[in-house]
């Protein structure tokens, strides 16, 4: 099977991504494991098929709360498995469906996309996108994070934006460079569907100019440590705010792969998050020719 693909970033979080117009195209679980591989395939932390709403099932009568949301993101982790949502992830389609003509957005316009989390709008900025993750929900119960460079277990808070997070807050950026994050994190208790971990560091001081600063590493399940993760920064600043009292709705995190920003802000249907920051598009092949 050959498949034309085009690969792309946004801050480091890399993907293959691979256009289905007519839903027709089955990829599995072992043919997105093969792509991603970065020493034998393409290499990427995951794989978008981007393919019409419509002729997708799982998400088509997501047409009917929004009937703009003409295309999906089925995107697959490294290891083939489903993923609800990428934040990284849906600002490169956004690229992807500008650049090959397939979505207009004007200026002041938002492009809705249709995803396993629902339907996520995106806006244009000066540097790439800006995406609303919609609501999240704070975990009531902490759990225990164990990982390796880490004396003792540490404790991490749930945090959920359609897909699971524990964010784990570190004493200073010298325990965050000492993690060793080959390995998984290990949790308990373990969650059925496993989880994404965040290791998060304040910045000193925390606040400049209004924004409050953080600097993260992350392990993905289904994946490993990524240069980036869109809707684990987003998780990230939530934890964070959270346990610092609610009060700050602008941040800015930093990532190995670059810097995202952050955004808390009310709503008719309760408080959403945002994230904003670059996307791009590095080049195109064939796979399996």
């Amino acid at each position: 099977m050959s498949l034309a693909f085009t690969k792309g970033q946004g801050t480091g979080n890399d993907f293959i991504l691979i256009l289905d117009e007519h839903g027709q195209i089955d990829i599995s679980a072992e043919q997105v494991a093969e792509m991603c591989d970065r020493h034998f395939g393409i290499g990427a932390d995951g794989l978008i098929r981007v393919t019409p709403t419509e002729k997708s099932p799982e998400v088509s009568e997501l047409l009917e709360q929004e009937p703009a949301a003409s295309w999906f993101m089925d995107y697959r982790n490294a290891d083939g498995s489903n993923a609800e949502m990428c934040g990284n992830g849906i600002r490169v389609m956004a690229r992807f469906l500008l650049d090959n003509g397939l979505a207009e957005l004007s200026s002041g316009s938002t492009l809705p996309i249709a995803t396993r989390n629902g339907i996520m709008d995106l806006t244009a900025t000066q540097t790439g996108f800006a995406v609303d993750l919609g609501l999240f929900k704070v975990g009531d119960d902490e759990s225990l994070v164990k990982v390796r460079g880490l004396g003792v277990p540490r404790p991490a808070l749930e945090v959920s934006l359609g897909n699971p997070h524990r964010v784990v807050a570190l004493a200073d950026v010298a325990e965050l460079e000492e993690l060793d994050l080959t390995r998984p994190p290990q949790l308990e208790p373990e969650p059925e569907d496993g989880a994404n971990v965040e290791f998060v560091v304040l910045d000193e001081p925390l606040i400049r100019e209004g924004v409050a600063g953080l600097t993260m590493r992350v392990h993905e399940r289904g994946v490993g440590e990524t240069m980036s993760c869109g809707t684990g920064i987003a998780a990230a600043a939530i934890a964070i705010r959270h346990y610092a009292g609610g009060e700050q709705n602008y941040w800015k995190v930093s990532v190995p792969g670059g810097d995202v920003a952050v955004r808390m802000f009310p709503t008719e249907d309760g408080e959403h998050v945002s994230i904003s920051g670059p996307a791009e598009l590095t080049f195109s092949g064939n796979w399996g020719d």
